[in-house]
């Protein structure tokens, strides 16, 4: 089954691209089919509801009710071992 993801930012450009590409990877080099979905930060609340993961490259306060990730160390490399294993442990 396709795990679905956010991965957000301010602009919905830049650093979530970053992060989205690392994440595909991360998925396809582990068998996990995804779909991931690039927004801005403001968009989550809105379009959340049926996604399995949201990931964002800012501090994100509010819960969903979806798992959630801060994938700031897809831009910095500190700690993006740790974030990598939360995330996988997550989608599978």
């Amino acid at each position: 089954m396709k795990k679905k993801i956010i991965v957000a930012c301010g602009g919905a450009v830049a650093t979530s691209t970053v992060a989205a590409n690392a994440i595909k990877n991360l998925c396809e080099s582990n068998g996990i089919l995804c779909e991931i979905n690039q927004i801005r930060m403001s968009e989550i609340e809105s379009i959340c509801q049926g996604y399995d993961l949201i990931v964002t490259t800012a501090r994100m306060d509010k819960n969903f009710g979806v798992p959630y990730v801060n994938g700031i160390s897809f831009l910095t490399g500190i700690n993006k071992d740790k974030i990598e294993k939360e995330i996988l442990t997550i989608l599978q």
